[in-house]
């Protein structure tokens, strides 16, 4: 299923509050996103057209099954691309944390895969920067 990066962030965000609250709320999604609660809303009626999401008005919000596996799908790839631009780049870590936030969008599968084996590699060997 084809998502925009935007439904994407908040299949992103409401699995982040899910693990850590066993659920979401929309001011929650808000917050978390630096959207407003009409833009929160919206965004929940497509998840919840898609499948993605448990939602009714002022109800708690989860993931259904196929929506917490697109979430750790995001969620993985954030992590890798993080991870590489942190440890195999030695960037400051909210650099990282933004640019993984907007490269998770467009890569697939295979490149994290490679990124992924790349980072381990390169973490056996410790390259120095500062050299």
């Amino acid at each position: 299923m084809k998502l925009t990066e935007s439904l994407e962030n908040y299949l992103e965000v409401i699995f982040h509050i899910q693990a850590s609250k066993g659920a979401a709320r929309a001011k929650d999604i808000a917050l978390g996103l630096n959207v407003n609660n009409s833009s929160v809303t919206e965004a929940l009626r497509s998840l919840a057209k898609k499948g993605l999401v448990n939602y009714a008005p002022y109800d708690l919000i989860t993931l259904t099954s196929d929506g917490t596996e697109i979430a750790k799908v995001i969620v993985n790839r954030h992590k890798v691309i993080r991870q590489f631009l942190l440890e195999a780049l030695d960037m400051p870590e909210d650099d990282a944390d933004s640019i993984a936030c907007r490269i998770e969008h467009v890569v697939n599968d295979t490149l994290i895969l490679k990124l992924q084996k790349l980072s381990d590699y390169l973490a056996e060997k410790a390259p120095d920067w500062d050299k």
